[in-house]
């Protein structure tokens, strides 16, 4: 069971899960609604998504973190790779039928890699505790890298291995045993460079949060704790981040139901928010596991769903994240130690993938900006209704799965319009929205 932290204190800087209203009258292209979204915090955000949207209006739920975080400069205009990028976006928390529960996105975004060069994507789409599959085409990205990559502010730099320091949250000695267990056990197998540890002095205090749109979100009682540690260890030499801290406030019979196969994962939310301070405010890869997976469930079957599967038979979720960022892209060419093979920028991009019903998100409005096509994957059904109805916003194609998505990138990259592959043909200059020939 996750172990309890001590009492909160009181923190110089807080994190805030908030929710907006905003009416988007008039609001009719990407760039007026991220203006509008963006506009909206009272703090810095950390991270935010669209959780509601119709025409007149738009709800948007965001953590904000009150410190000012580092400011993001654009980068300058020069051609890309020549690589064919796709960025594959797995929300976290929102109960996406694949990729919402243990590593289960692995198969389709190892099929999206064989139509691509590279595969931006989310670490929780191939995450499985012990178990990751990881194709060298996929750059297993954390989700603020993502959206500062879709705006253009940072490249990807493929690394040839990166040097990771983990931080192991204050928990009794048989916990952190077994985690260094863990480590040095992907250390023999691997060969993952694992520079050094700290066991934080005290508890970083993860908990799980539920929006009122049922999306799981996260909370961190001390992210000071969390910074200094992770500065610590940069400073003995790493230059990729892993996480392990015990996961509060997880709902038990919602948990139980998770492995059902009936119910979001409440413990992405409060990942996602460890890995997006740490990249923002430090600016090298990072991932989150839980030190113990949480076990004291209470299950209709014995055996569970499969996409979860690799989530119970597993102690720690620690092996994944290791593995993972041992190849995780640099998000700048300076940081020290870095052994880098190609960069990646946001021009290489063919197209971005995501669920249907979960597009109101940075990298989907910032590829509809730049007239990057929107793939929505129908199949990938989640528990939000904020598909292109709701945005009304031109440049998305809908794909039934990611079979059809992967058969779209093949053409995009090739110069095939997807106009053209399905029937009815439109034929020009015989339907009423074709403007006459003029000499």
């Amino acid at each position: 069971m996750p172990v309890s932290s001590a009492p909160k204190r009181k923190l110089d800087h807080v994190i805030s899960n908030r929710r907006y209203e905003l009416a988007r009258t008039g609001v009719k292209d990407p760039d007026m609604l991220l203006t509008l979204v963006e506009q909206s915090f009272k703090e810095p955000a950390l991270r935010w998504f669209i959780s509601e949207a119709d025409q007149h209006h738009i709800v948007v739920e965001s953590t904000e973190y009150e410190a000012a975080l580092p400011a993001r400069a654009g980068l300058p205009s020069r051609a890309g790779s020549r690589l064919d990028a796709v960025i594959s976006l797995v929300p976290t928390g929102i109960a996406c039928s694949i990729g919402g529960y243990a590593g289960d996105a692995a198969p389709v975004t190892a099929l999206l890699a064989k139509a691509a060069d590279v595969v931006v994507t989310n670490p929780n789409a191939v995450n499985a505790s012990n178990f990751i599959h990881l194709p060298d085409e996929v750059l297993y990205t954390e989700g603020s890298g993502i959206d500062a990559f879709s705006r253009g502010e940072i490249s990807l730099h493929r690394s040839r291995g990166n040097r990771i320091g983990l931080i192991i949250e204050r928990s009794p000695s048989a916990s952190v045993e077994h985690i260094l267990n863990v480590t040095n056990a992907v250390r023999a197998v691997y060969g993952i460079d694992v520079v050094d540890y700290v066991v934080t002095d005290q508890p970083i205090g993860t908990r799980c949060v539920r929006n009122p749109s049922g999306a799981y979100v996260g909370q961190v009682d001390a992210p000071e704790t969390l910074l200094e540690a992770a500065r610590k260890l940069i400073s003995r030499g790493a230059n990729a981040i892993a996480v392990t801290t015990n996961v509060q406030d997880l709902p038990s019979q919602s948990y139980s139901d998770h492995f059902s196969g009936s119910h979001a994962n409440p413990v992405g939310g409060a990942e996602a928010i460890i890995s997006h301070l740490i990249v923002r405010t430090l600016g090298v890869p990072c991932a989150h596991a839980p030190l113990m997976n949480f076990k004291e469930l209470t299950l209709a079957q014995a055996v569970v769903d499969a996409r979860s599967a690799g989530e119970l038979v597993s102690i720690s979720g620690l092996a994944c994240i290791l593995i993972g960022l041992s190849r995780a892209p640099q998000l700048s060419a300076d940081i020290r130690g870095s052994r880098l093979a190609e960069e990646v920028r946001i021009n290489d991009v063919t197209a971005v993938v995501a669920p249907a019903t979960a597009l109101g998100s940075i990298p989907v409005l910032e590829a509809l900006r730049r007239q990057i096509p929107v793939i929505a994957v129908q199949d990938n059904t989640t528990l939000l209704n904020v598909g292109s109805e709701q945005l009304g916003l031109d440049g998305i194609v809908h794909a039934a799965n990611y079979v059809e998505a992967a058969g779209l990138i093949l053409a995009l990259r090739n110069g095939i319009s997807p106009d053209t592959l399905t029937r009815p043909l439109r034929t020009l200059g015989r339907d009423n929205t074709t403007a006459s020939l003029r000499t």
